[in-house]
């Protein structure tokens, strides 16, 4: 297995964390189109995350307190999970 530079597993980790904290306003998530998560990393992190077109934070500065997935972000965050084994979240039955 080749190793993952650090400075691209804190980008990949964060969009993973980011990914995984999701949430909605819409009623029902699992059926959602939408999702934003909540601030709380690096800045630097952010920034190149939002440069690459993987989530949007608002415009610079920006004293939002949360941030919205692009679907380039949603599909980036599924297929991290999947590159180190980690399980989406599933509805409740």
């Amino acid at each position: 297995m080749e190793k993952t530079k650090a400075e691209d597993a804190v980008r990949e980790l964060t969009l993973a964390l980011i990914y995984l904290t999701r949430f909605t306003e819409e009623k029902s998530f699992w059926d959602a189109k939408e999702f934003r998560a909540w601030k709380g990393y690096d800045f630097d992190v952010m920034n190149k995350l939002e440069d690459d077109d993987l989530i949007c934070q608002g415009s610079r500065p920006s004293k939002t307190k949360s941030v919205y997935l692009t679907d380039a972000g949603l599909e980036k965050g599924r297929e991290i999970l999947e590159k180190y084994g980690i399980q989406d979240w599933q509805p409740k039955k």
